[in-house]
């Protein structure tokens, strides 16, 4: 694999062009979703786990090599038009060359849109960084020492200390809210953040998360089903439907999935919900009395319900996107598709 990855670089390296349409014919073959690219990409997959953090950064230096040198020739390119003067002498009563507006990014549309109903039931957004120490990812959030989201194969660590890394949720965020603010709190946390996942079309080492907490004396179960029941009748429709299923998070107890009916088929069952004419959008849950109490917060006075989504999954079901890695592309002839939606 390192010969493949070598022997690209090297022909990235060596390719020179001014004509537009080659770059972009060269763009295509390397990067396009058919790419040389993609296919070491996949075989990525296959590598052996203790080769995969060499072979990793190895990777995502190529791709950003590749992506800097055709921004290099593209930019050589529009430097060499410009310089050559024009053969015919414009029409100068002719009306000046229309701007192009850009567009929000739909994980922009979307988030906004969700932060916006929150909003309206008196959740304020709260922020916080993305690289994050242990306790406010893990042990502030009732993680054990010995759970499976803190090996390396979920998180990324930072090497030389093994106490700071990315955050792989915006829980993070509610635990800085706790440390800070006494009940009541309520408090919509939108984010990016990191897994160490193998990047397909439905997985990414890179998502985003909209993560909501609500702390204050005599919170129930039901606020949390009517405050979600709201939400999804708001974003999906005054028809739609929910349900509850019980589940597990370390930090809520109890925990549960929610599913809400499928709009695309009318509960009737199609390819996306996988014939069961429900589909799975968020986790949530009553905050643990133990989460509480390692954030100051009397657990005896006060009861919450938190809740997370993500903002990718939302996206695929509003456009029917079915491929994640689209969403980082950049790729202006996608985003222009959402003009229309922002």
């Amino acid at each position: 694999m390192i010969e493949k990855i070598n022997d690209l670089l090297a022909r990235i390296e060596a390719f020179s062009s001014t004509d537009a349409k080659e770059i972009e014919d060269f763009r295509i073959k390397i990067l396009g979703r058919k790419g040389e690219m993609n296919d070491i990409m996949d075989e990525f997959k296959t590598v052996a786990p203790e080769l995969k953090r060499e072979l990793g950064q190895k990777v995502n230096q190529l791709k950003n090599r590749a992506i800097a040198r055709i921004e290099e020739l593209k930019q050589q390119a529009e430097e060499k038009a410009m310089a050559t003067p024009s053969s015919t002498i414009d029409d100068m009563s002719r009306p000046g060359t229309e701007e192009q507006l850009g567009s929000r990014h739909p994980i922009s549309i979307v988030r906004n849109e969700i932060c916006d109903i929150f909003n309206r039931l008196g959740f304020t957004v709260a922020d916080g960084p993305e690289i994050e120490d242990d306790w406010h990812v893990f042990s502030a959030l009732n993680f054990p020492p010995e759970h499976p989201a803190r090996d390396m194969q979920d998180t990324f660590f930072i090497e030389k200390n093994p106490d700071i890394l990315l955050r792989t949720h915006t829980s993070s965020i509610q635990v800085r809210t706790m440390e800070k603010q006494q009940p009541p709190i309520r408090v919509i946390c939108p984010g990016r953040v990191f897994r160490n996942e193998a990047i397909s079309a439905r997985a990414h080492c890179i998502f985003h998360q909209i993560e909501g907490l609500y702390i204050d004396e005599k919170v129930s179960f039901a606020d949390l089903k009517q405050t979600l029941l709201f939400f999804a009748k708001e974003y999906f429709g005054e028809n739609t439907q929910i349900r509850l299923r019980p589940s597990y998070f370390p930090f809520t107890e109890p925990s549960a999935e929610l599913d809400v009916s499928c709009n695309l088929c009318g509960d009737k069952g199609c390819n996306v919900c996988k014939g069961t004419g429900w589909l799975e959008i968020l986790g949530c849950g009553m905050v643990d009395p133990n989460v509480l109490e390692a954030n100051n917060i009397d657990s005896k006075k006060y009861t919450g319900f938190a809740f997370g989504m993500g903002v990718e999954r939302i996206a695929m079901l509003k456009f029917g996107v079915k491929d994640l890695r689209l969403y980082f592309e950049n790729d202006k002839r996608f985003l222009d598709q959402f003009e229309s939606a922002i």
